[in-house]
């Protein structure tokens, strides 16, 4: 399930989003540092590190571009779920198939459900393959129309998926981050379960609690309400 094909393009955006017109807070840190603790202890977002609110920037533009079609998508979900028979989308009874499945089971076995049936039913395919873009969102029916996509199309599904099931919006996030290894980003989806946030992977079928995830630095989230920016990104991604 290891999944590189967002790496090259997602790499590039960020890099320009992060060298280009946005303030940095801190210098780059990793999430072994000293103050770990007491990140987890005073911040409510994923990874124990604030976050503050973007209005601009091509991450705002495509999440809002993103949810725009999820409203639309959200009407069609609504009127093949009553009607199942007469459902003319495929892609559509196929992701409610998931969200049924999900729905069935409680807390952490919910999660897993979703996050094993998406990574099943979507082939990894970088958007350069795809597109002959770099960096292209897609909505939920979209990427199972496909059948393929790449790390944030993944975490889009979940995100979807995990709210289509019954876990509240305000739970729900979709983290950006780098890894400190490779030089490359990737996108996962983050669900906080009883007042601890796990993180939904393309790359792996276990659900892993974030602090346990300490080969990353959080950059972005975003959320029902928009995208936000952790304040201890980086000014420039690592290695650049």
């Amino acid at each position: 399930m290891f999944d590189r094909s967002c790496a090259f393009g997602m790499t590039m955006l960020t890099w320009a989003l992060l060298a280009f017109g946005l303030p940095t807070h801190s210098a780059a840190g990793t999430l072994l540092s000293p103050s770990l603790a007491e990140r987890f202890s005073r911040s409510g977002e994923p990874f124990g590190q604030e976050a503050y609110r973007l209005t601009t920037g091509v991450f705002f533009e495509n999440w809002r571009t993103v949810q725009q079609k999820l409203e639309e998508e959200q009407v069609q979900l609504a009127l093949c779920e009553r009607d199942r028979v007469h459902c003319s989308s495929p892609p559509a009874l196929r992701f409610l198939a998931i969200v049924e499945a999900g729905r069935a089971k409680d807390g952490r076995a919910r999660l897993g459900e979703i996050n094993r049936a998406i990574n099943l039913a979507v082939q990894p395919v970088s958007d350069l393959a795809r597109y002959g873009s770099i960096d292209v969102w897609a909505s939920p029916l979209d990427t199972f129309s496909a059948g393929k996509g790449d790390c944030e199309d993944y975490a889009i599904a979940k995100f979807v998926a995990l709210r289509e099931a019954g876990i509240s919006a305000d739970d729900l996030r979709i983290v950006i981050m780098r890894h400190l290894g490779r030089n490359e980003d990737h996108a996962i989806a983050a669900v906080r379960l009883e007042g601890r946030w796990l993180t939904l992977d393309n790359r792996h079928m276990a659900i892993v609690e974030d602090r346990d995830v300490t080969d990353y630095q959080p950059l972005f989230l975003l959320d029902q309400h928009g995208i936000m920016r952790y304040r201890d990104a980086p000014l420039l991604p690592v290695g650049w």
